[in-house]
C-alpha cells in the first residue's frame, strides 16, 4: 500500500446508537469508550447496550483498540455483535 492509500484509510471514531422507540418519558444515555447510546425503550437501550459490551469484548480478545482497528473488521465484528443480541 502506498503513503498516499495509507493516509486516506477509513476509521471509526466510534458509534452512536439511537433508539426511536422510547414512550416513557425515561431518558437513557449510555457512555463507553466506543459507543454513545441515546434513547429507545427499556428492551431497546438494553439490547443496545448488551451489542456494544459484546463488540468491545470482541476488540478484546483481538488485543486492538478501535483506533487500531480497520474499518471493514469494525463493520463485521458490529454486524456480529448485533446478530448475536438479536438485533437487525
Amino acid at each position: 500500500m502506498s503513503d498516499r492509500e495509507q493516509e486516506v484509510r477509513l476509521r471509526i471514531a466510534g458509534f452512536l446508537g439511537l433508539g426511536l422507540d422510547g414512550e416513557d418519558g425515561h431518558q437513557r444515555i449510555t457512555r463507553t469508550e466506543d459507543f454513545l447510546i441515546y434513547g429507545g425503550s427499556k428492551e431497546t437501550h438494553e439490547r443496545m447496550q448488551e451489542t456494544a459490551i459484546k463488540f468491545e469484548e470482541a476488540l478484546e480478545k483481538r488485543g486492538k483498540t478501535l483506533q487500531e482497528t480497520e474499518f471493514e473488521e469494525a463493520l463485521d465484528l458490529l454486524r456480529e455483535a448485533t446478530e448475536q443480541t438479536g438485533q437487525s
